[in-house]
């Protein structure tokens, strides 16, 4: 299994994020309404290391706390990244948006 790391730079904070240890490799990018055009819909961006808070939390079940321990990140912050991903995705599911998972922030660990 390929392990990734998640940067986020397009959030302006006091300090450098810290770097987010990613362990799923999705296998499509984009999930969208069945019978409408790619081109036609509003796409809604789920980043790596909200794709991964979603799998540990809902998939997998682990408490938040264990969570955040694997992806190298506080427990806080773990909740921050599970609320809003959880938020995208059910504005892409309720508004009938395309769901883009990006990958733009993140590299494989050497």
């Amino acid at each position: 299994m390929t392990q990734l790391w998640a940067y986020d730079y397009n959030v302006p904070m006091s300090r450098p994020k810290k770097c987010r240890f990613v362990s799923c490799n999705p296998r499509a990018l984009y999930f969208k309404p069945r019978g409408i055009p790619l081109f036609q819909l509003e796409e809604t961006g789920l980043n790596m290391d909200e794709l991964e808070a979603i799998r540990l939390a809902d998939c997998e079940g682990m408490y938040h706390e264990d969570a955040a321990e694997r992806m190298n990140i506080s427990r806080a912050t773990f909740g921050r990244i599970l609320k809003y991903a959880r938020r995208k995705v059910a504005d892409a599911i309720v508004n009938g948006k395309a769901l883009k998972i990006e990958q733009s922030s993140v590299k494989e660990e050497e």
